[in-house]
């Protein structure tokens, strides 16, 4: 066997030290290493009091309504012509960037990294602690996004052609059935909930990754608990739906495929493979 081998019968050029910490630097962060980031962030999050979940959610919640007024805004000035989605998608990762860079609090997103602990320890204190900040973190958002939607619909902050725009966005939003709503949820769950797990991998170009994860989100027109509630709220607050259309069609749809999505095809099989891996 050759220098440099580092298993049997697989000959690898020999390489001096320098050059084996430049190969090792060049490799990449392990799967164990990120799971280990996250499961201190979902610690994090749990160790956090109600109180500041909760307003860390609010804010969450009004942020993500400016990914709503920059679609609005792109659409009100694009022309009516077949490119236009991939141009007023970009409006879509606005409120990602400044509600994850911000550190506030989104269900789907901060929610997913609990998971993490849970699987790991498999007891009542720390289901409690979960339950909690998922039932606290949701609520904040919702209500978040029902003051934005209420604002965007009830005031004059906007032009007419951008309010018809808002309009006319947040119809097609609400234009799915109940299984097209919980299918895109189980997606756009994943997307979102992989977005956690590879800001973790990485030390710079976060902007970018959020950016592009969520630009996919909008373009696909996937459905989210907490951005798409912000547009069908808006519907319910000028009157063109009810409340109960609007949970019963789309938020309860969306909410289990988010959950699905974000928890059982991320956290637990990311989660999985890392446990695999140390038997």
């Amino acid at each position: 066997m050759k220098a440099g081998d580092d298993q049997a019968g697989l000959s690898t050029p020999k390489l001096d030290a320098q050059e084996n910490r430049q190969a090792d630097k060049r490799k990449g962060i392990s799967a164990l290493v990120v799971h280990e980031a996250i499961r201190r962030q979902g610690d994090e999050e749990l160790a956090r009091p109600a109180a500041a979940l909760w307003w860390s959610g609010l804010a969450a919640g009004l942020s993500i309504g400016s990914s709503f007024i920059m679609e609005g805004l792109l659409r009100a000035y694009l022309p009516n012509a077949p490119w236009r989605p991939l141009v007023q998608q970009l409006g879509y990762p606005i409120g990602y960037l400044m509600l994850v860079l911000g550190r506030q609090q989104l269900f789907t997103e901060n929610t997913v990294t609990a998971i993490v602990p849970l699987l790991a320890r498999r007891d009542w204190g720390t289901f409690a602690k979960v339950a909690k900040i998922w039932g606290v973190v949701l609520a904040a958002n919702l209500t978040g996004a029902h003051i934005t939607g209420w604002v965007l619909s009830n005031t004059a902050i906007f032009s007419h052609p951008v309010q018809n725009a808002m309009q006319e966005l947040a119809r097609e939003t609400i234009a799915v059935g109940f299984s097209e709503a919980f299918v895109k949820g189980i997606v756009a769950g994943w997307l979102i909930a992989m977005l956690v797990w590879m800001l973790a991998a990485i030390e710079t170009g976060q902007v970018a990754v959020i950016f592009l994860m969520t630009y996919v989100v909008g373009l696909g027109s996937l459905t989210h608990i907490i951005a798409g509630s912000m547009e069908a709220l808006f519907l319910v607050w000028n009157g063109t739906i009810t409340w109960w259309a609007y949970a019963g069609g789309y938020a309860l749809p969306t909410l289990l495929g988010n959950i699905v999505g974000g928890v059982a095809l991320v956290a637990v099989l990311n989660h999985a493979q890392v446990v695999a891996g140390q038997e």
